[in-house]
């Protein structure tokens, strides 16, 4: 049984994390590339509890960073969607809907495909009313992708919350009211 909604797109299945869904993180841990600005390579214990850190968010919040499946093959290729780590009360710059995806995946849309599901189910379902991204100025492919997802950039080099003092990220965001605009065009 999963703690939350099953989403699907066209190629996707989002849903969230379960315990099968470990040797794909494990394995996306170990991807120097992949792992780069989204806390770096990390041994299989490290990414076990990365995992149980986003299912505990759906446990604690009632929402969390979504696994995202290949609707053609059930391949786990990634994880990405609404994340606020400590909830509102907790330090973290805004509602964020972020994205990672395996190697494997990166490059053929599906962090776009499956960002448009979870960023219409945060404001649809869970009410936000604005949503940013944070993104290390160096990280071309997300920065594009937030564009692409009609963001803008916000606030440039902000300190995230510990353990992440070090990181110096530019938020990118959009309110509920643009997204909704551009849905329509």
């Amino acid at each position: 049984m999963t703690p939350g909604p099953t989403l699907t797109t066209a190629r996707l299945i989002l849903r969230p994390p379960a315990h099968q869904d470990f040797d794909g993180f494990a394995q996306m841990a170990t991807e120097e590339e992949t792992m780069r600005f989204i806390g770096g390579v990390a041994p299989r214990d490290a990414a076990w509890r990365g995992m149980a850190s986003l299912a505990g968010s759906w446990a604690l919040l009632g929402y969390g960073m979504f696994s995202v499946l290949r609707r053609d093959t059930g391949e786990w290729i990634g994880r990405l969607g609404p994340w606020r780590p400590g909830g509102k009360e907790g330090s973290w710059p805004g509602d964020e809907v972020g994205w990672g995806v395996k190697q494997s995946a990166a490059g053929q849309g599906f962090a776009y495909e499956g960002a448009v599901a979870a960023i219409d189910w945060a404001f649809d379902t869970l009410g936000w009313d604005h949503v940013i991204h944070c993104i290390d100025k160096k990280n071309a492919p997300s920065i594009k992708l937030a564009q692409r997802l009609g963001s803008q950039l916000e606030r440039e080099d902000h300190r995230l919350a510990p353990p992440f003092e070090e990181h110096m990220v530019d938020l990118y965001g959009q309110s509920k009211a643009a997204w909704k605009a551009r849905q329509r065009t």
